[in-house]
């Protein structure tokens, strides 16, 4: 058997498939621990980057020490917890550490089988550059990390929120991208078939949809980056007003100033939801009942929900499960409207 086919079996193919959605599953665990890291102050627990032997958590006293040690130089213990000890500082730190540590997992669980899959011939040729760009960008995502990381380790005690969004846009990609495939290839098939003729027009609807639901993301990641959600707790009205006093004062305001991103966020957010309100509206007309537009009815609900998610976390203050859940769900959110958009190729 060759090591490259040029082609493998429908039944070897939905294989692959169920290998990239059980990746997937761990992409989207990394998310959600990324969110408690955030908003719990975790993230810059660990001064250092060690990629390759970096696996152990300290496993003495001593060791203990040294990673407290490079803490206490982080500007987040000079100014906010100048008084944690060693052993408070350990709560904080299995956050972060769990957090590397499972990317490094997902790195050993795409390698290992994807090695496997072509040596055995699940994978043919066509399809091994693109499912190993996954690999490539997953190590590209660990750089980033750290550059964001590295970012509150020099003179504030918070992580760059241009960084912080670059990361969340490179675990977007990532998401997305693999889930594209694994939906192809668990229907046995290479590559994705083209859409109808006469759906066409809701294809690219949906797309543009995708795009805004990105947008809508990384509106959030400013949001999350600047603390943003912890002012103007009240909605619809900001501080009584549509628009918040003093917003927009500059060119770099919707990245750099608090209202502005946080209005700016509400306004992409809202639109998101109109969209896909009539993008539903949409497909129920041009698509028969059936699980195909059983997929669009899921995106409604999901859209919904995540507007009561966000607006609860709002008036809250941004309790740390309902953020994490916010996060978490945006991404939900977003694999739904990409299957709705997969989904397509395979309706008549």
């Amino acid at each position: 058997m060759s090591f490259f086919p040029e082609s493998a079996s429908p039944a070897r193919r939905r294989t692959v498939g169920i290998w990239l959605l059980c990746l997937l599953a761990m992409v989207f665990g990394a998310v959600v621990l990324g969110g408690f890291t955030r908003l719990t102050g975790s993230g810059l627990s660990m001064a250092d980057w060690r990629p390759i032997t970096g696996w152990l958590p300290p496993l003495s006293d001593a060791e203990w020490r040294r990673m407290f040690d490079l803490y206490r130089e982080t500007p987040q213990f000079r100014h906010i917890n100048y008084d944690m000890t060693v052993e408070t500082f350990r709560s904080i730190f299995w956050l972060e550490y769990i957090h590397r540590l499972w990317g490094r997992l997902m790195g050993v669980v795409f390698l290992f089988p994807f090695l496997f899959f072509v040596v055995r011939g699940y994978i043919e040729r066509p399809l091994i550059g693109r499912i190993g760009l996954l690999f490539v960008l997953g190590g590209l995502q660990g750089v980033l990390g750290w550059l964001m990381v590295a970012s509150g380790l020099i003179d504030h005690p918070e992580v760059s929120q241009y960084r912080l969004v670059t990361h969340l846009g490179a675990a977007m990609l990532i998401f997305v991208y693999m889930l594209w495939l694994a939906l192809t290839l668990l229907g046995g098939e290479a590559r994705t078939k083209p859409v109808a003729e006469p759906l066409r027009p809701l294809a690219r609807f949906t797309v543009f949809v995708i795009g805004w639901i990105v947008l809508t993301m990384l509106a959030g990641g400013f949001v999350a980056g600047l603390d943003a959600g912890f002012t103007y707790n009240t909605f619809p009205l900001m501080d009584g007003r549509w628009i918040p006093e003093g917003s927009f004062g500059s060119w770099l305001a919707p990245f750099e100033d608090i209202p502005t991103v946080q209005f700016n966020h509400r306004v992409v957010a809202i639109t998101a939801v109109i969209l896909i309100t009539l993008l539903w509206i949409r497909a129920r007309r041009m698509l028969p009942a059936g699980r195909h537009l059983n997929v669009f009815h899921g995106l409604i609900l999901a859209v919904f929900a995540q507007a009561a998610l966000g607006i609860t976390t709002l008036l809250l203050v941004v309790p740390t499960p309902l953020g994490a859940a916010h996060q978490a769900m945006a991404f939900i959110l977003l694999a739904v409207v990409v299957w709705a958009r997969h989904t397509l190729s395979r309706a008549t």
